[in-house]
């Protein structure tokens, strides 16, 4: 279903894939600057270390995909979260990360995650 999302919005999907923590971890795994988790069944769950010292936040959605019924109930579901994830981003790339310092970058993360 996150694939007939993008889609229609014309997303390219490429390469898109499901990755596992364990590729982020490898000596030449890219450098990653914020860390967001987004699936409120899994806030409470210890994360694997994450290299560097990202800036993380968790910004707790529904799970989409633990929507039954018909394909336009879950489609529904789908496109809420998406929708709801872009609103977040572009919140955040609003932010003027260039202007502020790590700890009140980090709290307006946390806060844009209660939103």
């Amino acid at each position: 279903m996150t694939r007939e999302i993008l889609s229609e919005q014309r997303y390219s999907l490429g390469d898109l894939r499901s990755k596992s923590w364990d590729e982020f971890a490898q000596p030449d795994a890219p450098q990653m600057d914020f860390i967001f988790t987004v699936c409120d069944n899994a806030a409470g769950e210890a994360c694997p270390a994450r290299p560097g010292q990202p800036i993380t936040a968790h910004w707790g959605f529904a799970d989409p995909a633990a929507v039954r019924g018909s394909h336009d109930k879950q489609h529904k579901a789908f496109m809420t979260a998406q929708m709801q994830i872009a609103n977040r981003i572009r919140l955040f790339l609003s932010l003027p990360i260039d202007k502020i310092d790590r700890m009140s970058l980090q709290t307006q993360l946390r806060a844009l995650g209660k939103q």
